[in-house]
């Protein structure tokens, strides 16, 4: 067993990439209170102050601080960034999509009338140079989508009997296992993907085959940039996490990668709170980190994700009458096996919304299925009351299927209604707010998980 894997149980994950596996003979559920909790450490209370002033410049400037016009976006477009000038020892999760904290990328590939619209929209020229690259000698996306429509499909869009999302939409949710890179390393998934490909087809190179192959091999790439970018920043994820900070920086150098490539609607980070406990809760029986690092850590991995920008074009911002990104992170929970997912980390990612200060980007979703945990109801109603009483500024109810969804987005703000809502929709209000509160009472003892959405 290696030495990053010290002090772990279990067999099966170690010789296949199998999560679920690892978390399930590794994790232990916690149903204390959350006395435990720290408050934001120095580092923490600074950098979040040099955020909020950077929030503040780009909201006078129209809602874009700054916008990349020359390069296009890669894992390795940038040198290093960081949230300003000597922050880089403060940042003990660390990582820009570009080289400037809330500057949006360039990035092309999606449609290139799309990315410069984009540019255009907020005052910024686009480059002539990339404008001939996309349009002479690179294909586009949504240049492959519109070859693939018939007459009548151009027609139906043309006069608006079918409408859609906008184009920009067209990657929608991605979701991706970002704690595999923290877990195994990036040569071990390397591995297990070149014998993907040897075992991919059985010699009959069918367009099915040759397309699978290509994909893998794009893989491959695409892991191995992920080194490269993770050594501009001077790490090494080859190997495995070998505690609890690389286990977090690890895991976000993967979301990056993500989020520097792709501009989908909803990036996702997925159920992570469960696996960086383990990591956390090995580090203690080390002794190798106290209870405000370990807040420190998730504190700095949140920042981030609230500093995920896209450029988008207005059609897109009408959508959603803003500018909104979903860095979906799900917490708590039942697990298939009936056991509780919850844990300490799960506290303190909800504990994040204290210590840096109730956010509008921030949205709860709350499936009401089974038990949640007694002692977990009361940090949920502190979560729900500060984010509904530091903001009221929008409350919807989904009745469909028993779920109750809080959006307090400054995305929905400008018409005051909720579009693309396939339940019961309640405008805001004030005494919506203390609705919701009244129901979080009442139904807290059914809540199952919840979902923090960062939406920007």
């Amino acid at each position: 067993m290696k030495k990053a894997w010290r002090g772990f149980t279990g067999t099966k994950w170690l010789d296949e990439v199998n999560m679920r596996q690892f978390i399930q003979d590794n994790y232990d559920s916690y149903d204390g209170d959350a006395s435990f909790l720290e408050k934001p450490t120095e580092a923490t209370d600074k950098l979040w102050g040099m955020l909020k002033e950077l929030q503040k410049q780009e909201r006078a400037k129209g809602g874009v601080l700054d916008m990349e016009t020359e390069v296009v976006s890669s894992m390795t477009a940038y040198g290093p960034g960081y949230i300003g000038e000597g922050t880089k020892e403060l940042e003990k999760v660390v990582g820009l999509q570009t080289d400037k904290p809330l500057k949006r990328a360039f990035m092309p590939y999606g449609g290139i009338k799309m990315a410069e619209q984009a540019c255009t929209t907020y005052g910024y020229e686009p480059s002539e140079k990339l404008h001939e690259i996309f349009t002479k000698y690179c294909k586009t996306h949504n240049e492959g989508v519109f070859d693939a429509y018939t007459d009548e499909m151009k027609l139906v869009r043309h006069n608006h009997i079918l409408t859609g999302l906008p184009d920009t939409y067209g990657r929608g949710r991605i979701v991706g296992d970002y704690r595999r890179v923290a877990l195994y390393g990036v040569d071990f998934l390397i591995n297990e993907k070149a014998k993907d490909l040897r075992n991919c087809g059985d010699g009959t190179m069918t367009e099915e085959v040759i397309r699978l192959r290509e994909e893998i091999s794009m893989q491959i790439k695409a892991l191995k940039e992920m080194k490269e970018m993770a050594a501009i920043y001077g790490y090494d994820i080859s190997e495995p996490a070998n505690n609890a900070r690389e286990a977090v920086q690890w895991l976000y150098f993967g979301y990056l990668s993500a989020i520097k490539t792709q501009n989908g609607a909803a990036m996702s980070v997925g159920r992570i709170s469960t696996f960086l406990d383990i990591y956390i809760q090995r580090d203690f029986k080390e002794g190798t980190l106290t209870e405000a690092e370990a807040q420190e850590l998730i504190d700095h991995l949140v920042m981030k994700f609230r500093m995920v920008k896209f450029a988008r074009i207005p059609s897109y911002n009408q959508l959603f009458s803003g500018d909104p990104v979903w860095a979906t992170l799900e917490v708590a929970g039942l697990g298939m096996d009936g056991r509780s997912m919850v844990t300490k980390t799960d506290f303190r990612f909800l504990h994040t919304l204290e210590n840096m200060g109730p956010s509008p980007e921030l949205t709860s979703l709350c499936s009401i299925a089974h038990v949640f945990q007694r002692t977990s109801r009361t940090m949920l109603r502190r979560f729900l009351s500060l984010q509904a009483l530091s903001n009221m500024r929008m409350m919807m109810l989904c009745d469909q299927s028993g779920a109750m969804t809080i959006l307090s987005a400054a995305a929905y703000l400008q018409h005051r209604r909720v579009r693309r809502c396939s339940s019961l929709v309640h405008v805001q209000t004030s005494l919506n707010v203390l609705l919701m509160l009244s129901a979080v009472v009442l139904t807290a003892r059914h809540v199952s998980s919840v979902d923090l959405l960062i939406v920007q």
